[in-house]
């Protein structure tokens, strides 16, 4: 896994659970992965050292992968993808296929 992967994969999981975040956790990490600033800007945006940044964004990391090994949100959401698109492909009737499409695109 290359390191833009892995960083989407991040964000994915970031998605799914930044309600469950502090609201320095969901500022620190939108600072580094959304508005691209380095651990040095961050760190004189808000007047905290670089050790600290970094270790805050690893514990938020570590975090966000924690809450996806203990509720699966991501996992389960692929697994539901998967299972409407196999639907559509077997199916014959017209009306569910338009009801999993539609299933599909709130997923």
């Amino acid at each position: 896994m290359d390191i833009l992967e892995k960083a989407l994969g991040i964000i994915e999981l970031y998605d799914l659970y930044q309600a469950l975040l502090t609201d320095k956790q969901k500022e620190y990490f939108e600072s580094y992965y959304f508005d691209n600033f380095s651990i040095t800007e961050i760190s004189e945006n808000m007047n905290v050292s670089r050790n600290a940044i970094h270790d805050q964004l690893k514990k938020t990391v570590n975090k966000l992968n924690d809450f996806e090994e203990k509720l699966n949100l991501k996992r389960l959401g692929k697994e539901r993808k998967n299972i409407i698109n196999k639907l559509i492909d077997v199916s014959k009737d017209e009306e569910v296929i338009g009801l999993l499409t539609e299933l599909k695109k709130v997923e």
